[in-house]
């Protein structure tokens, strides 16, 4: 199905793979199998599994991206489908989309690669096998028009869906050439453009979804609608690992519209109703008696006396140990010390969880608006108790995903209910107030970090313990004991995308793993949300001790990360660092490498009778290559936008095992009106692939809290501000 089109009604009565609107499309369809040049049969159209299709070209020029990642927001479409068609040499303006679905690429022996989307990797990780995808339908159109000339291809050329043969100044298009390139074999091999050619890769072009935003016609999974459909909602337990004792639904079944009211599996009730609202409503007339065991005992102050208990555990997981840290402060006359900490999280996208899902013994589908479709593919199959071929799901545009929607609960919960109504569409849509309470969070830690100076006040040894949860162990739990996760150390990592980027001679960073019964997962920008504001705070109490200017201090420290210097002096130079500012008013700043790319932000702000004023932000990033510098910047801007919010009010309390903020009223978002303005610098320095979606996030809190600290002389340790005095 086709995301762009206004109404979004399927047949259901048909037990197939829906493959969107490449029904009927005459013309060519090519695409990249990994590895590049694997067997294509000539003459085959766009079902057969011997074509693995990316792009497709119709008669009258048009150009039909296909695009495996998902789009939330990010603007990843937009930048993939520049990508493809930098290397087609198409005609922009004649460019459109549309997404793949997992079952056809499994059945393809997954021409596209991964479906995931986060982490930053849209792009970064698919750049390689998507620009060859375009070059290798250029070159098949080109060899088309060579055959149709008798000419050799060498001399032929592709420029704006025109082919030309330059001896004679012969010209085609795409669409009249496109039938015949459909019949030939793919080239085993293809030479990508030289960065310094590029036309439309680095161009900030308009993005592709924007005007189906305005005008409403993209629809996304809680605007769904297929014929019989019923809707379903839900409330689990909202005690994480609590199980559901007893039920009474009798007020509830004789309620207007309501179909029936099923157990969904341990810990949850559902009611289905022939509009959502009917649903809700007689859901909140059900009585559940919970089993919340010990779990229901856990509060906040028990998490955190956990969490400082594993300050001081002498057993950690080592993840950067560099020179002798320990010993060296060990021997120290003096220690600088600091203790921080960093809330429980909500995703808390705009639109809440959802999924539609039909299903019969022999069949099963599902339309979901996922960051991974592979992964909803593999948890709808064993959820429907099916196997994967006899299953397909139809990705749709996500209002917000944020990490959240790579976890497929929702979809598993989804496919129990249709499991109870063979043959019938139900779709599934959390309440607000279920998003909540039945999240999947941001980790909580707290964090002691140790400095011993040298007689320059730079630091000479500094260990940096992290005590708290660990996502990936909850991924491996059932695997048996703990085992080190890496992930953890985004930002402290001796090398790699997320690389400590300060030379300290001995440097330890290290995990007392500390795992509560909350479900912890992936949240936009993971680890390096903390761990960033927890270096970059420190860091600047190091200057502070040291009674040195903050950014003079972070040049001593980064003489051998050129990269990462560049884009801090670049967003000091920019902000005027050392210019003169009224009273009560501060410049901070912050650096992390992180997803592979270098940022660094410079915030200034004022501080009024205890109150926070955020005047501007300059950003610079380096992420390699910039694909879209429009887009880039825009990301930028909403990374802040997310940091900033996180940092001044997000927080999740925890009393009788249960999360307490159940809505906005209690768990708010920083408003318009107090983004400051932002201004970004990308300065992209070429020869590697970094993320942009994610890394601004880490410096945003730093750089404004330093601020604060340079306005009031105010140091705030534990997130969120709300909590806190700024005067």
């Amino acid at each position: 199905m086709n995301p762009n089109q206004p109404e979004q009604t399927v047949d259901v009565s048909r037990r197939r793979f829906l493959v969107g609107s490449i029904a009927g499309v005459t013309g060519l369809t090519v695409g990249l199998s990994l590895p590049l040049g694997a067997s294509q049969e000539p003459g085959v159209d766009a079902f057969e599994d011997e074509i693995n299709a990316w792009v497709i070209v119709n008669e009258d020029d048009s150009v039909i991206v296909r695009v495996a990642r998902s789009e939330m927001g990010q603007g990843t479409l937009t930048g993939l489908v520049q990508m493809v068609a930098e290397e087609l040499a198409c005609d922009w303006d004649k460019v459109t989309w549309e997404f793949p679905t997992p079952g056809q690429s499994l059945a393809r022996d997954r021409p596209w690669g991964s479906f995931s989307t986060g982490g930053s990797r849209g792009i970064r990780d698919s750049h390689q096998y998507v620009r060859e995808g375009g070059a290798i339908a250029r070159e098949l159109l080109l060899a088309a028009a060579a055959q149709t000339w008798s000419v050799a291809i060498k001399d032929c050329v592709a420029k704006d869906s025109v082919i030309t043969h330059l001896p004679t100044g012969n010209s085609t298009t795409f669409g009249a050439v496109a039938t015949l390139a459909a019949t030939l074999k793919a080239p085993s091999d293809v030479t990508l453009k030289d960065p310094a050619d590029w036309t439309v890769i680095g161009q900030s072009v308009p993005r592709l979804d924007t005007a189906e935003k305005v005008t409403g016609a993209l629809r996304y999974g809680a605007d769904l609608t297929l014929p019989g459909m019923l809707h379903a909602a839900i409330h689990a337990c909202p005690v994480h690992g609590g199980k559901r004792r007893g039920v009474d639904a009798s007020a509830a079944k004789s309620m207007p519209g309501v179909r029936h009211v099923l157990s969904v599996a341990d810990d949850a009730v559902a009611v289905v109703a022939d509009s959502w609202w009917q649903a809700k409503q007689a859901l909140a007339k059900v009585n559940i008696e919970w089993d919340t065991g010990t779990n229901g005992q856990v509060n906040s102050r028990t998490i955190a006396a956990m969490l400082r208990e594993g300050l001081e555990a002498t057993d950690a997981f080592v993840g950067n140990s560099r020179g002798q840290t320990l010993e060296t402060l060990a021997d120290a006359e003096e220690l600088v010390t600091a203790e921080y900490s960093y809330p429980f999280q909500n995703h808390a996208p705009m639109e809440p969880m959802n999924a539609t899902v039909v299903w019969t013994d022999q069949s099963c589908e599902a339309w979901v608006p996922t960051q991974n479709g592979e992964a909803a593919l593999e948890a709808l199959a064993d959820a429907a108790g099916l196997f994967r071929d006899k299953c397909e799901v139809h990705k749709l545009m996500l209002g917000g995903g944020f990490g959240r929607r790579a976890n497929h609960d929702f979809l598993i919960q989804a496919t129990q209910i249709a499991k109870q109504l063979p043959g019938v569409p139900v779709k599934l849509l959390w309440s607000r107030e279920e998003d909540q309470l039945r999240g999947v969070y941001h980790p909580i830690t707290q964090s002691r970090m140790t400095a011993k100076l040298n007689d320059d006040g730079l630091p000479e040894a500094m260990h940096i313990r992290i005590s708290g949860q660990s996502i990936l162990h909850a991924l491996r739990a059932p695997l048996g004991e703990p085992q080190i996760d890496q992930a953890v150390f985004q930002a402290l990592a001796p090398e790699g995308e997320h690389a400590f980027v300060y030379g300290i001679d001995h440097f330890l960073a290290d995990h007392a793993m500390r795992n509560t019964h909350l479900r912890p997962w992936f949240l936009r920008g993971v680890n390096i949300n903390q761990n960033v504001f927890y270096l970059e705070s420190f860091l600047d109490e190091l200057a502070a001790k040291a009674v040195t200017d903050p950014l003079e201090y972070r040049r001593k420290l980064l003489t051998q990360a050129p990269k990462a210097l560049a884009v801090l002096e670049r967003a000091a130079a920019n902000a005027g660092w050392g210019r003169p500012l009224a009273p009560g008013s501060g410049l901070g700043l912050a650096l992390c490498k992180a997803f592979g790319s270098y940022v660094a932000a410079c915030a200034e702000v004022s501080v009024i009778d205890g109150e926070l004023h955020m005047k501007k932000i300059w950003a610079a990033t380096d992420p390699g290559y910039a694909v879209n510098p429009q887009q880039i910047e825009a990301q930028v801007s909403g990374s802040f936008m997310y940091g900033l919010s996180a940092a001044l009010y997000s927080e999740l309390t925890v009393e009788n095992g249960r999360v307490e903020q159940e809505n906005f009223n209690s768990y708010p978002s920083m408003k318009i009106a107090q983004m400051p303005d932002v201004e970004t610098d990308v300065m992209p320095s070429g020869g590697f692939w970094g993320g942009v979606g994610e890394p601004t996030i880490a410096v945003a809190a730093p750089a404004v809290l330093n601020a604060v600290y340079a306005a009031t002389g105010v140091r705030i340790r534990h997130l969120p501000v709300k909590n806190q005095p700024l005067a």
